[in-house]
């Protein structure tokens, strides 16, 4: 019997187009040499639903869109989003049954807390691995309660701290911090369920979008909890570009793994001249290079990607690396090799953002993936 495996994880995903499959095929022979796929669904996947007023870019797609990431290979997906309510609860559900309905494992939203927080477990052989799936971004009344539907919330609390105390409105430092009771959560149902798994990944929609590089605080804090109470590796995604991973007590932290295959804004904003609304251009102020480029749907670190991929062999993970992916023009993911100018970019990218960050990771190429970590 097989004793070793890869489990491929990528970040957003989501597609509004007409072949949502296509979205897929500059990847879809690598995915498929995975035994255990995870993604992280962007919008709902529904034709019913209301927008609600507190969703800023209500994001639908077509419900065939679920269909495409199960051929694509997929197994598990977190619908831990920003998005997840964005077209009221018929919608919600809808998603759900069609995720469900293609065979796909749903973590990190339910009808109620309990059931948001439920976790899965995939056998691979005689190895366990367990999946938990949680949101840091969550607009008004989005996050699951003991009676209401939505995401399994991992709520952060802002403070300000004045720079100079005896100057009035002068710049601030931010801090953030996890709101006790959802970490607490968080670390009780890792704990729990490490007494049935052998491995346990964590998701995380989380971070600050579009601006490169810098992590909020309560995202370490989270992790670190997390990786304490026996999380093996952590997932993260949301920011819409690559954040640092970071190695504590030799697990990974993959802060944000960006878009992966996720359909171009535009392509959701159902009545709306997105790229006119005051929102798209606060948001362009974010990253300078996109408002350098200001008819560009995305800033160019959107359009940089990566599947990570976990050897798993005696029940525990081995070595976990990056095989680089560039985004087209219009979001279709495609791997790169080393022999591609835009992989040293990838690698180079990694370098300088960790750096930022005072983080220090070895990004070490071997072939055409980067190891982070190997034992």
């Amino acid at each position: 019997m097989k004793q070793e495996y890869n489990l491929l994880a990528v970040g957003d995903i989501g597609t509004n187009r007409d072949n949502p499959d296509s979205i897929f095929n500059g990847v879809r022979e690598t995915l498929k040499n995975g035994d255990l796929l995870f993604g992280q669904l962007e919008p709902c996947l529904s034709n019913v639903g209301t927008p609600l007023p507190q969703a800023r870019l209500p994001m639908r797609g077509n419900p065939a869109g679920a269909e495409a990431i199960k051929a694509a290979g997929f197994d598990v997906i977190s619908f831990a989003t920003n998005h997840c309510m964005d077209w009221g609860r018929e919608a919600f559900f809808d998603t759900i049954e069609n995720l469900k309905a293609n065979d796909l494992k749903v973590i990190g939203a339910g009808a109620n807390l309990q059931e948001a927080r439920k976790p899965v477990i995939v056998t691979l052989g005689d190895t366990k691995i367990a999946f938990l799936g949680y949101n840091s971004i969550i607009p008004q009344n989005y996050f699951a309660t003991k009676d209401r539907p939505g995401c399994a919330p991992f709520r952060a609390l802002t403070a300000f701290e004045r720079i100079e105390h005896d100057q009035p409105e002068t710049p601030v430092r931010l801090h953030s911090f996890p709101l006790w009771e959802d970490l607490q959560a968080m670390t009780s149902d890792i704990k729990e369920i490490r007494k049935q798994a052998d491995i346990v990944a964590v998701s995380f929609h989380w971070g600050i979008h579009f601006v490169p590089a810098i992590l909020a605080e309560y995202q370490k804090i989270g992790a670190y909890a997390a990786i304490e109470a026996g999380a093996d590796i952590i997932l993260g995604h949301h920011t819409h570009i690559l954040k640092p991973i970071e190695i504590y007590k030799g697990k990974a932290i993959i802060y944000s793994m960006a878009n992966f295959a996720l359909d171009p804004p535009f392509l959701f904003a159902e009545n709306l001249d997105l790229h006119n609304t005051a929102q798209h251009k606060e948001l362009q102020e974010l990253n300078k290079a996109w408002k350098d480029a200001p008819n560009r749907p995305m800033p160019p670190d959107s359009y940089k990607s990566l599947i990570i991929k976990v050897n798993i062999r005696d029940k525990e993970i081995k070595a976990v690396s990056f095989l680089p992916v560039q985004l087209d023009e219009a979001s279709n993911p495609f791997v790169l090799t080393a022999e591609n100018p835009e992989f040293n970019e990838i690698v180079s990218y990694m370098e300088e953002i960790s750096a930022n960050q005072e983080i220090i990771t070895n990004y070490k190429v071997r072939g055409n993936e980067v190891i982070v970590v190997e034992k």
